[in-house]
């Protein structure tokens, strides 16, 4: 089975909220919602495949040294095995916006297990909730 290498995070804003991105139509799993982040590109770290995807996604510039690895997701689909760390991120210039048309939304933890995420997503939650 295809093993899949992909980076998230959960960015934290001042309030202790987390931004979670609704993945647009057309792509699959379209409609869940889920953390920010993208697929490692071959000779990139997690770190820079998420500073690389944050800036092209959300229009916003952190650095390495601001992602603390946090947990990570190991989950089988169907047709391949997802293997994704979570970093948490407080600091970043900008203000997120939705570049690629996907909506976006703060929520406090307590609420993330009120919107549908993919599976390999769902456990996720449970750990920021504990560590926030």
């Amino acid at each position: 089975m295809k093993v899949i290498l992909v980076s998230a995070v959960a960015l934290i804003d001042r309030d202790g909220r987390v931004l979670i991105t609704q993945r647009p139509k057309g792509k699959s799993m379209e409609g869940l919602w889920e953390f920010p982040g993208g697929k490692i590109e071959f000779g990139e770290t997690p770190e820079d495949a998420l500073v690389r995807e944050l800036h092209e996604e959300l229009g916003i510039e952190t650095w390495s040294s601001c992602l603390a690895p946090l947990t990570f997701a190991s989950h089988g689909y169907s047709d391949f095995h997802l293997l994704m760390p979570l970093f948490a991120c407080r600091k970043w210039d900008g203000t997120p916006k939705p570049n690629e048309g996907q909506n976006l939304k703060w929520v406090h933890v307590k609420s993330l297990k009120d919107f549908p995420m993919p599976p390999a997503d769902i456990p996720l939650i449970a750990v920021l909730r504990d560590w926030l």
